[in-house]
């Protein structure tokens, strides 16, 4: 008895490993690891949509209509303007 509740109990612990490390295995997938920012501002008509990031360093990722992916700071003074922007145009 005691040997059969040790079973279940290690399969149920198997389990919930497995489906915890595939949430993470996805969400590395779809994002971007962000080691510095450009310093360059990136014309807003580029910007095809944006995603946040938070590994590495906390960041917007803006995907250009280039198949482009470029990090940049969110505290920078015209990040906000281009989301807003880009934000609008997916309202329309």
């Amino acid at each position: 008895m005691r040997s059969l509740m040790f079973l279940l109990v290690l399969v149920i612990f198997c389990s919930l490993q497995m489906t915890s490390s595939a949430t993470i295995a996805i969400e590395s997938e779809n994002s971007k690891c962000c080691m510095e920012f450009t310093k360059v501002k990136i014309p807003v008509r580029q910007v095809k949509s944006y995603y946040w990031t938070s590994k590495c360093k906390h960041a917007i990722v803006f995907q250009m209509f280039k198949e482009k992916e470029i990090c940049v700071d969110p505290e920078t003074l015209w990040v906000n303007s281009h989301v807003a922007i880009v934000d609008k145009r997916k309202r329309v």
